[in-house]
């Protein structure tokens, strides 16, 4: 965010001179949930820089299920949502299960099996 100017310097240089980012699922869910209730960003500057992400040549994530949670989070959900969704139906699961009522309708909405508990 460079509220810190000096480790913004530090992280920039990291990153643009790093031969391979490796940016694992929990890191990114982490950043969105920090993007959001700290500095309270915008849902579409959220999704923006996820997708800077993505775009960057030497940046590397697991795509469907990143896909997976911007289509969440660009849907008024949670980018951990559609990411915990994505991971269980790879992993074989048959249908999201939550408490989470807006979670369970914007999955369904979606055409993804989703059951409310």
């Amino acid at each position: 965010m460079g509220d810190d100017a000096a480790q913004a310097r530090v992280a920039a240089k990291v990153l643009t001179q790093a031969e391979l980012v490796g940016v694992a699922l929990p890191c990114l869910c982490e950043f969105v949930w920090v993007l959001r209730k700290v500095y309270r960003l915008r849902t579409g500057d959220i999704a923006a820089a996820i997708r800077a992400l993505l775009a960057a040549d030497n940046v590397r994530m697991n795509r469907p299920a990143v896909e997976a949670g911007l289509a969440m989070l660009e849907a008024n959900g949670d980018f951990a949502d559609g990411v915990i969704a994505y991971e269980g139906h790879w992993l074989g699961g048959e249908a999201f299960v939550s408490f989470d009522k807006q979670a369970v309708a914007l999955l369904t909405a979606a055409g993804q099996p989703a059951r409310l508990l």
